[in-house]
């Protein structure tokens, strides 16, 4: 262990002429000493936009593979290549031509969550808070979606479109803990519920809000209520309390990524230091990837 890694990290961002990225799940001192924290894809754009040469994405693989589809020419790195999604990986390309075969008049809607392979075999790419708007907005009354089958169909529910769900999901928000909710409710049964739509259904029954974590900073902000129980992975009730300390929050679901708790501040420094590892990905792929995302953002 370094003697003093922050002091190591800080050289080294400046040194570097790096920036680092922190997903709202990750430890509460990496999201410390983060430039940014946020949901992966505003933290990608983000990226894209400044002027730095290296970004170092705390975050899992998906990530780190999206910032470097829209930052091509700086160097993407990944802490720790062992920080993955059980929601990515659940669905390949041939699951997705599967579906594609099977239901030949369903353009395919990815959700941001997936690999660089599979947004590139698809027509467009979505966030949860945008899901339903872009499948709402591609030119065909069927859509296949994937990979999450909970945020799959919350949208179904909320569309005129026929949608196709494929059945992969996030381990650990499809099998939130829904007494832990439910106690939780009754211990503050004057607090407003926010859960994330990659809960299963029953948890959406229950809440104030059905949103992703950028939707939850903005629910807040615009609430008058102080008190919130947070139905998604337990880092974002810290940067909950980070951005609005005069409020109070409680993690709901015990809803706990341990890919998401894998990089510490050695894991930075050391990635800072040596430059690795790198995210590379095929030019071809990469560009055919860009496309699904930038559809994404001309439907919205």
């Amino acid at each position: 262990m370094r003697p003093d890694p922050v002091a190591d990290i800080e050289r080294l961002r400046r040194s570097r002429n790096a920036v680092i990225l922190a997903h709202c799940y990750q430890p509460p001192e990496i999201q410390d000493l983060a430039d940014f924290v946020g949901d992966s894809l505003g933290l990608s754009r983000t990226a894209s936009e400044t002027e730095c040469e290296v970004i170092v994405f705390c975050g899992v693989r998906f990530m780190a593979e999206t910032a470097h589809i829209l930052s091509p020419d700086k160097i993407v790195l990944q802490p720790r290549t062992d920080a993955d999604c059980s929601l990515a990986d659940c669905m390949g390309v041939g699951e997705l031509s599967a579906m594609k075969e099977k239901h030949p008049d369903a353009l395919p809607v990815c959700y941001v969550n997936s690999s660089v392979e599979v947004k590139a075999e698809s027509y467009a790419c979505c966030t949860s808070a945008n899901a339903l708007k872009v499948v709402d907005s591609v030119p065909s009354s069927e859509v296949v979606f994937g990979p999450d089958r909970n945020l799959g169909t919350y949208v179904s529910r909320h569309t005129d479109k026929t949608v196709h769900v494929f059945r992969g999901a996030c381990e650990p928000h499809s099998t939130a803990d829904l007494a832990d909710l439910d106690r939780k409710i009754e211990e503050w049964p004057e607090a407003e519920v926010m859960v994330h739509p990659e809960t299963p259904p029953d948890f959406w029954d229950r809440a104030d809000a059905v949103t992703g974590t950028g939707g939850m900073v903005e629910w807040v902000e615009a609430s008058r209520a102080e008190r919130f129980l947070v139905g998604t992975e337990k880092g974002m009730v810290y940067r909950l309390q980070t951005l609005f300390p005069e409020r109070s929050f409680r993690e709901a679901g015990g809803i706990l990524c341990r890919d998401m708790k894998l990089i510490d501040l050695e894991h930075v420094a050391s990635s800072l230091g040596d430059l690795e590892p790198r995210i590379e990905i095929d030019e071809a792929l990469r560009k055919k990837a860009r496309e699904s995302v930038e559809r994404m953002v001309e439907l919205t």
